[in-house]
């Protein structure tokens, strides 16, 4: 009975030391399976703690220009009034040339008349007063002086009439399809200028205080906080309205004006020849701010266009989607040739 019974004591006894090796170990296993989690937590904390400084250095990049975008500075304005000045500013769009020209033209024509009628007034004083000519003449008509003093004025208003109906045809020259579409948008008292064709982000522009105009070099009561960016050499199409009041964009270094009307859209085409900063004011009594909502167009380079952006949220150029669909075309076809190849296996 004793000798029958020992292979089962001797079964429990293993069973026993078993237990007790299992107990002995299992602390150590139980700290190895949670290593690897709290590795885990600690590189999440240190991303987590990482990312701020991540985005700090996006925003210096950003500002510091390594984007391919650096704000212009007081250096680069354009197109602006000077003291002891006589004339129109320069211009530095296409349609401002032409109108700077016009302009330079009818002023020599109105020069030439009124010497021209001058130099007459002058004869006629001293030729024919009462001691040079005790006779008066008895004419009363001259054929000849009445044609040339009727066709010439006629001819004179012809040739300013020309350039005149030329420069308005091309004030109102539709944009192509192919122009940057910037809406600007009045506010009481301030400017938007919103990008459809570019995300259709909006960015908000308010004059800055003279503390900080005069922080960053700029004219007070012209510089805000951000301007209307826009490449050169780019036809551009500026459509206006107005969220509240009539307000008036004009910006006449670039020899640009149009109103802004609430519930409708005007439109007008625009090219820039040159980068630079370009100033100007709502033109239309819109209130009491009316004189505080200046208007900053920041002109740049197509590439540092393109790069500023990139910077907004939302920003994206035309061909962005198609060259981020062309480039998940292939994935996509691969995806779907590892799945049908999947699906043929388990059938």
């Amino acid at each position: 009975m004793i000798f029958g019974k020992s292979p089962v004591g001797a079964k429990r006894l293993a069973t026993t030391l078993w237990a007790a090796l299992l107990l002995a170990f299992a602390p150590q296993a139980v700290s190895a399976q949670d290593a690897p989690v709290e590795a885990t937590e600690v590189a999440a904390a240190t991303e987590s703690a990482a990312a701020p400084a991540a985005v700090e250095t996006d925003a210096a990049t950003v500002e510091g220009g390594e984007s391919g975008y650096t704000p212009l500075g007081p250096e680069d304005i354009k197109g602006q009034p000077l003291p002891g000045e006589w004339n129109v500013q320069p211009q530095y769009s296409d349609i401002g040339e032409q109108a700077f020209a016009l302009h330079t033209g009818i002023f020599w024509v109105m020069v030439v008349i009124s010497v021209f009628v001058l130099v007459l007034l002058a004869i006629v004083i001293l030729r024919f007063n009462k001691r040079a000519n005790p006779t008066p003449s008895k004419t009363t008509h001259n054929t000849m002086i009445e044609v040339v003093w009727t066709v010439v004025p006629v001819l004179i208003l012809v040739g300013i009439a020309i350039p005149s109906i030329s420069l308005l045809a091309k004030q109102y020259e539709s944009p192509p399809e192919d122009a940057v579409t910037v809406k600007v948008i009045g506010y009481q008292w301030y400017w938007g200028y919103a990008y459809p064709d570019n995300g259709d982000f909006e960015v908000v522009s308010n004059m800055l205080s003279k503390e900080e105009a005069d922080a960053k070099g700029l004219p007070h009561q012209l510089a805000v906080d951000k301007r209307m960016v826009v490449p050169v050499n780019t036809p551009l199409r500026i459509q206006t309205t107005s969220a509240d009041v009539i307000h008036s964009f004009a910006v006449p270094g670039l020899w640009f004006k149009l109103d802004a009307v609430p519930g409708r859209i005007n439109e007008k085409l625009l090219t820039i020849k040159e980068p630079g900063i370009y100033y100007g004011q709502c033109s239309e009594l819109c209130g009491i701010k009316h004189g505080y909502m200046p208007i900053a167009v920041e002109a740049l380079p197509r590439d540092k266009w393109e790069a500023w952006v990139r910077t907004q949220p939302g920003g994206k150029l035309k061909g962005d989607d198609e060259a981020a669909a062309a480039a998940a075309a292939p994935e996509a076809a691969e995806g779907e040739a590892e799945a049908a190849h999947a699906e043929a296996a388990a059938e």
